[in-house]
């Protein structure tokens, strides 16, 4: 019972982190290890788990969804297959493989989250003075929608093999190539990110059965379905700067915990 109201308030708490912030996967993870789990099993059962979270936290930014719907249409599938390549990485690379960039990827991540305010500023500026100078209005969401696109094919791919800190890298990446505000960044995210999670979920119950931990996956899904909703509530009343302050501030505290506490 101990093990099973552990496993179920880290669940609530990272699918409460991922929709405010991301890296919820830092949370489960290791009490999964805790509690003797192999690192598979746990990162496959914990991968599948908290989708549940992504969907109750996704439904609760939905009102932050809707100015942004072909931006979403534009970047799902490039989430999508970065996913299920990150997922099909996951069965055949050693953990090594990935790990070692994972610290790199989050200091990369905070320092976008951090600059992103003058960033976005500059990327408008560059967006009015090229619509006025060709007689149009300014509009458009994506400063390169090519090379943004590739970077969440990349994020999505790294989500699919673990998928820690993934939502903070996708903020600090919309942050300095979009001139979307913050909050229906943090949207857009949730959207990517579950669909990730969706997608590498359905990947390992066709390849990698085995390795499902179902009561594991149960647990985590009920308390990230719950922290989901409560994330959502929470989340979107944040201020921007209080926002990029706590994702600054878990993202640090994530990769303190990588490098000195793994």
């Amino acid at each position: 019972m101990l093990e099973a109201a552990a496993i179920f308030l880290a669940g609530f708490w990272a699918g409460m982190i991922n929709v405010v912030v991301g890296s919820g996967t830092l949370v489960t993870f290791p009490v999964l290890l805790l509690f003797g789990y192999p690192p598979l099993t746990a990162n496959i059962s914990n991968n599948i788990g908290l989708v549940a979270g992504g969907l109750s936290g996704t439904w609760g930014y939905r009102r932050e969804l809707a100015p942004n719907k072909e931006l979403i249409k534009r970047l799902l599938p490039a989430s999508a297959i970065g996913g299920l390549v990150g997922a099909l990485l996951l069965l055949v690379l050693p953990p090594s493989a990935f790990n070692t960039i994972v610290p790199v990827l989050i200091v990369i991540g905070i320092l976008m989250v951090a600059f992103g305010p003058a960033l976005q500023r500059r990327t408008a500026r560059q967006q009015a003075i090229m619509a006025a100078s060709a007689g149009e209005r300014p509009g458009g969401a994506s400063r390169s929608t090519v090379g943004l696109m590739a970077g969440i094919f990349v994020l999505g791919m790294y989500g699919g093999y673990f998928g820690a800190a993934q939502g903070i890298l996708v903020v600090g990446l919309m942050s300095i190539m979009t001139t979307v505000a913050l909050q229906q960044i943090n949207a857009v995210k949730n959207v990517l990110t579950t669909a990730v999670n969706g997608i590498a979920a359905i990947t390992f119950m066709i390849v990698a059965w085995h390795y499902i931990d179902w009561k594991v996956t149960a647990l985590i899904a009920c308390g990230a379905l719950l922290g989901g909703l409560a994330g959502a509530k929470f989340g979107r009343k944040l201020p921007p700067m209080a926002l990029r302050a706590t994702i600054i501030v878990v993202g640090v505290a994530a990769l303190v915990k990588m490098l000195f506490f793994a």
